[in-house]
């Protein structure tokens, strides 16, 4: 500062000067910036088809006859059997597997749900497990049987 002599009242003044020129400026650069951007936006509703279908991909897959199997420890599984052996679960032991794994519910929303003690589908998720693991291990095919 080139004069000692200010004031603390003289100090602020100036102060709040600078700031209040600075959000000045900065308003300004942003509705310029705004404005800007509104020229170049276009609707959708304007756009020709050519130019909508840029805006997206799609993916496409093939499902080959491998890609129904899959293999686990030795053992050959389609897609199929897995539906299969769910199925063949008692409706109660498939709605808490198929909550809880394809629909990432806990236990506790799943038991809110359906109306039951959380213990009751913890019991019912676990216990799924020993009817699904007996279910595969009778109906997959051994790798060497190919």
């Amino acid at each position: 500062m080139n004069e000692p002599y200010r004031t603390q009242f003289e100090i602020r003044c100036a102060f709040n000067g600078f700031c209040k020129k600075a959000l000045k400026y900065e308003a300004s650069n942003a509705h310029r910036d705004v404005r800007n951007r509104q020229l170049r936006e276009v609707t959708f509703s304007d756009l020709t088809p050519d130019e909508e279908s840029q805006l997206y991909t799609t993916d496409t897959y093939s499902f080959d006859e491998a890609d129904k199997f899959f293999f686990v420890a030795g053992k050959t599984f389609t897609a199929k059997l897995l539906a299969d052996a769910l199925h063949a679960l008692p409706e109660e032991k498939r709605n808490a597997v198929l909550l809880y794994y394809f629909f990432d519910m806990t236990d506790a929303q799943i038991a809110q749900q359906l109306n039951v003690p959380r213990s009751t589908v913890q019991f019912r998720r676990t216990s799924s497990f020993e009817l699904l693991k007996k279910y595969l291990e009778g109906r997959a095919y051994d790798e060497n049987e190919w």
